[in-house]
């Protein structure tokens, strides 16, 4: 079964993974003071995220982290710096926000990296003193240039992802971007016969965790109509 942290908390002597999003370091006391044995899945790019945040935040530096409000892996990261690091989803909200002259600057590893070059460079812009850092992952940037040329080659594309999957939202604007015949669906049962047309060459692409089963179901369905 899947558990949230309020869950997690009334659990005893018993076996708990840990998602690929990682957890903050409360996680990991609650469970030595819980007996929880941990199975730790959290992917090496955002430990080590994790680990340079805390550095910074050892050091004193101010940080701000470009993720999105709630998500799991940015609970995460902010939890390296108890709770004090800015959050922000676009530079809009930190027009609200008092920032000191100098501070530093992270990334959530699934968020878009020219969105996060033209956030660094626009701060800069402003004068402020900052340390950018790259930190998105680049098996989510890397098929950037990819996704440009397959979707170039069809008539239609149908990506494939659940709804609240970051890297799904950035790879499914980069398949918007270059094919605006491009249709975002989570199952096989969203799929609208009247998107296509006869004859159509329709591609099929997905996030970095859509399971191949399911695009596989996806192909079936739309050979069937």
């Amino acid at each position: 079964r899947i558990i949230d942290h309020e869950q997690l908390q009334e659990l005893h002597n018993e076996k708990v993974l840990i998602r690929a999003h990682g957890e903050a370091p409360s996680t990991y006391e609650l469970a030595l003071n819980n007996n929880l044995t941990l199975i730790d899945a959290s992917c090496p790019v955002v430990l080590k995220l994790q680990n340079r945040i805390k550095n910074s935040h050892d050091d004193d530096e101010q940080i701000l982290i470009f993720g999105k409000h709630g998500h799991a892996e940015v609970i995460g990261l902010q939890g390296q710096t108890n709770g004090n690091a800015i959050v922000f989803q676009d530079i809009a909200e930190l027009d609200t926000i008092e920032l000191p002259n100098k501070f530093t600057l992270y990334s959530q590893t699934t968020k878009s990296t020219d969105k996060f070059y033209q956030i660094k460079d626009e701060l800069l812009s402003r004068g402020y003193d900052l340390k950018a850092n790259d930190t998105i992952c680049r098996q989510v940037s890397n098929r950037y240039e990819e996704l440009e040329k397959f979707v170039a080659d069809y008539d239609k594309i149908v990506f494939v992802s659940g709804k609240k999957s970051s890297n799904g939202k950035v790879l499914y604007d980069v398949c918007k971007k270059y094919n605006p015949e491009s249709y975002f669906i989570s199952n096989v049962e969203e799929l609208d016969q009247s998107w296509f047309n006869e004859n159509d060459k329709v591609g099929i692409c997905g996030a970095t965790s859509t399971p191949m089963w399911l695009m596989e179901n996806v192909k079936a369905q739309l050979e069937s109509f």
